[in-house]
């Protein structure tokens, strides 16, 4: 299974490839913004998208959308992980298509929880 996970903190990036490492057989790619992002999910199959909504070069909603309207990742989950924990943010980013929003600071079981959910792992 293959995950990308697109953040601009090298720091939270570490956090969060380090906790999907729990899961077998994860094989985690990272991206800085949003544009190498999506150069990263043309050149690869990617069965879960994780990004950050404030990023510089592309931010998350705008990486969300075009997701959204490209015919092959439509049904990729995405997960956000943010600081955004307002109400607005979270709904504007479920309307684009996100599958699930989490704030940070972040727990790495609550994270490990909701990949499993979006992948359907047990």
């Amino acid at each position: 299974m293959k995950i990308l996970v697109v953040e601009d903190s090298p720091t939270m990036r570490q956090l969060i490839s380090f906790a999907l490492k729990r899961l077998k057989d994860a094989d985690i790619m990272e991206a800085a913004d949003g544009v190498e992002g999506l150069k990263k999910l043309n050149a690869d199959n990617y069965d879960l998208l994780i990004t950050d909504i404030n990023m510089p070069v592309m931010d998350g909603l705008k990486l969300i959308s075009l997701v959204r309207r490209d015919v092959k990742y439509r049904n990729i989950p995405i997960m956000v992980i943010t600081t955004e924990g307002g109400a607005e943010d979270r709904e504007r980013a479920l309307a684009l298509g996100a599958n699930a929003y989490i704030t940070k600071p972040i727990q790495a079981g609550n994270v490990l929880e909701v990949v499993k959910s979006l992948l359907g792992i047990p």
